[in-house]
């Protein structure tokens, strides 16, 4: 059986910036429970467990794949997830702009493209090198995948806390609209993220780019 990568120890500078996440949304959260807003309260704690989403994968140690991956990627996710319920629920809910929801939709497909790419080739890594096409289809299924769970919420949360999230309106088609430019702004983001990952990750892109890609591709094979 082949040796899993360690895990490799977090730079400070990235937990602190976790931390820091973690604590703003919790503080969020307590203010908007203490102002009546019990549903952003419940995102804000939602919100919090899954900053702790890699943390929680750890729990698997040697015996899985799990710890190859990055824990960039929570980094981005932790990110995402303090502006999006930060900024972007405080937009929606005391103002009038709502453009960050493109931005929010956007950075959505990339994150999940991205993180799907690298996800596919570790888990295909016990049985050998896996094809650059079909990590990059898996990546943009798995971003589309997660883009439709999203309206799934938004759609449930609607129905059952009143909220506005779709703007659904019974006279006007504004909530289908809502729904489908949503997907189109994800789905972009899938793409980039699709092709950027892709290229980096097969020394297609990069400033010694080629160099890098076989030196971490031998890197890999001594370790493996």
């Amino acid at each position: 059986m082949k040796k899993l990568n360690p895990i490799k120890p977090i730079p400070k500078a990235e937990m602190v910036l976790w931390w820091i996440c973690r604590a703003g949304l919790l503080a969020w959260g307590i203010v908007h429970l203490f102002l009546g807003y019990t549903t952003q309260f419940l995102q804000a704690v939602f919100a919090v467990i899954f900053t702790h989403m890699w943390d929680m994968w750890q729990l698997f140690g040697g015996r899985s794949f799990i710890i190859k991956v990055p824990h960039t990627f929570q980094t981005q996710l932790n990110v995402f997830i303090f502006l999006g319920c930060v900024v972007g629920s405080s937009l929606n809910l005391h103002t009038d702009f709502t453009y960050t929801d493109i931005l929010f939709h956007i950075f959505a497909g990339y994150l999940g493209a991205a993180f799907a790419y690298d996800f596919a080739v570790i888990v295909q890594s016990k049985k050998g090198p896996l094809s650059p096409a079909l990590a990059s289809m898996f990546s943009l299924a798995f971003a589309v995948m997660f883009l439709v769970g999203w309206e799934f919420y938004e759609f449930t949360m609607d129905r059952l806390y009143g909220l506005h999230l779709q703007m659904s309106n019974p006279a006007s088609e504004a909530g289908l609209i809502d729904t489908m430019t949503d997907f189109i702004y994800g789905t972009s983001g899938a793409l980039a993220g699709m092709f950027l990952t892709a290229f980096y990750r097969n020394g297609k892109l990069g400033r010694r780019s080629r160099e890098k890609f076989e030196a971490r591709r031998a890197q890999e094979e001594e370790t493996a």
